[in-house]
This record gives structure tokens, sequence and C-alpha cells, in this order.
């Protein structure tokens, strides 16, 4: 049999149309615009209240429901109100702000230590009931911040530690989620051969995490940190259920003490506005500062 003969189609079937260069081409260029357009579209959806937040703060309390609002007023006084921000009540702002750095900062900071340690330690290290206090962690992870709030008031209001700082702070050192991200990046990322070695040039185990595991670890440390420092900064419920005085108030907590007294008297709105807009740009840095850990760090792992 010869390849002509090979070649040869079977009677009464016809072979499939080939799809040409510049129809595949097409397709391709019609999704990434598709793609775009809905990326463009949840980029609006996001930034239009943070633009509606930075008009209305430049405006005065008649501008604010007498102009357009998303667009500037008769009056610029975004100066003005950020001045009665910071200088009402004898500077309260700047006592919630921080405040609220207090909480989300040292909070995050040690909830991502404490992270890192015990999903190291459940990644690399094998001992009895490990996939148990794994699984309960991530149980942990389903259960939302609102419903433990009451029973850790109960808690800490029996151990003497309500309406104090460290009934909002002690609470954020716990990230489960973090844990859970920790242990299956170091699982991904830290060879074994490489603690092995460690350990063969007389390195103990904490100077070995401390040395080599968390300089691993570093991408997967900011995604974390980046996620409780957010959590943190926006909670509300938690100090709210915690704290009654305003002193110890974060931020989240004295706005809307501000906003509650806008019936009564109007100016308030000046106020909470111009609060808001301070409040996003810790945040606003943050993202800014860090966004490259956290956009190409984790993908690590799936190419080691």
């Amino acid at each position: 049999m010869t390849s002509t003969s090979l070649t040869k189609e079977a009677p009464g079937t016809t072979a499939a149309p080939k799809k040409s260069p510049q129809h595949g081409a097409g397709t391709r260029a019609s999704t990434k615009i598709i793609v775009t357009a809905i990326l463009v579209i949840v980029a609006v959806y996001f930034l239009v209240p943070v633009y509606w937040v930075i008009v209305a703060a430049t405006k005065t309390t008649g501008d604010l429901f007498s102009t357009n609002g998303f667009w500037f007023g008769n009056t610029f006084a975004l100066w003005d109100n950020l001045r009665t921000v910071v200088t009402y009540d004898g500077g309260i702002f700047v006592r919630w702000f921080l405040n609220s750095i207090l909480y989300a900062g040292v909070g995050a900071l040690l909830a991502t230590y404490l992270a890192a340690a015990g999903g190291y330690a459940l990644a690399k290290y094998r001992f009895r009931g490990n996939s148990v206090i794994f699984g309960t962690v991530l149980g942990g992870v389903l259960v939302p911040g609102t419903a433990t709030a009451l029973p850790l008031f109960l808690l800490f209001s029996q151990l003497g530690l309500a309406n104090t700082y460290w009934s909002v702070l002690i609470p954020s050192l716990v990230s489960p989620f973090g844990l859970f991200l920790c242990r299956i990046y170091a699982e991904a990322t830290v060879n074994d051969s490489l603690l092995e070695a460690a350990r063969l040039d007389g390195a103990g185990e904490l100077r070995i995490f401390h040395v080599v595991g968390l300089r691993i670890l570093t991408p997967a440390l900011v995604t974390v940190f980046l996620f409780q420092l957010i959590g943190i900064w926006n909670n509300y419920f938690l100090p709210l259920v915690m704290l009654s005085d305003t002193k110890l108030y974060p931020i989240t907590l004295g706005l809307n003490n501000w906003l509650s007294q806008v019936n009564r008297l109007p100016e308030f709105y000046q106020l909470t506005t111009g609060g808001v807009l301070l409040s996003v740009i810790p945040l606003a840095i943050a993202m800014i500062v860090l966004q490259r850990f956290w956009r190409g760090g984790l993908t690590e792992g799936s190419v080691k």
C-alpha cells in the first residue's frame, strides 16, 4: 500500500474545514477586548466611590447638597475641611487615627509573624495531630468575625480587659487564613534539603526559621500582612462591642459616631467626608508600596 492510498478519505466523509490564521487571530482579539471591557467596568465600579469621597471632601455643607455629587462645588473647601477634622474636639480624630495605626499596624505585624510560624511548623514538621490542627484552622477560616465578637466580649469582661486597647488588639493577632496561606506556601517553596543543610551547619530550628524560612516566605508574608492590615483597619463590629471610651475608638468607629450626629448638626457631614478621605490614605500607600510583592510573589511556588 502506497502512502497515496493512506491519504485517501473514506467514501461519504468530508474533511473538516481548517480554521484560518486570520480567524484565530480575530477570536483572540475579540476575547481580549471583552476581557478588557469587563476589567474597565470593574475598575470604574471600585474607583467611583473613591472619586466621590475626594469630591465631597472639597465641598461645604451647602454645596454638598446643592451641587452635583460627582463634580466640585462653588467653593473649594478641602483644606478648611481637613483642618476642621484634625482640630475638632481637641484633635480627637488624630487620636482615632493613631489608635487605628496601633490596632492595624501592630496587630497585622504580629498576626503575620504568628501565621508564618504556625504555617511553617505545619508544613515542615511531621507530628501527631498535624492534620487535625490544620483542619481546625480551615474551620476557623469559615467562621465570621461577627460570630465570635460577643463570646470574646464576655471573655474579656471576665478578665477585666474590656474597654482597653488589648480587647481589640489581642483578637487581631489571630489570622486563620494567614496561617493557611503560609502553610501552603511553605510546603511549596521551602526545600527540605535546604533545611537539612542548615541543620548540618549547626543552626537551631528557631534560627533556621528566622534566617531561612522567613526570607523564602516573604511574598506570602506581605500578602498576609496586607489582608490583615485592611481587615483590622476596616473592622467596625469588634471595636463597637468591646469599647465604650471614645478615646479608644479606631477611625471606623469614630467616623460612625460623627455620622450619627448629622441630623442634629449638619456640619458633621463635612467632618465625616474629610475624615473618610484621610482614613483611606494609609491603605492606599500600603497597597502602592507592597503591591509588587502581592502581584508577583505568590506565583513563585507554582514554578518550583
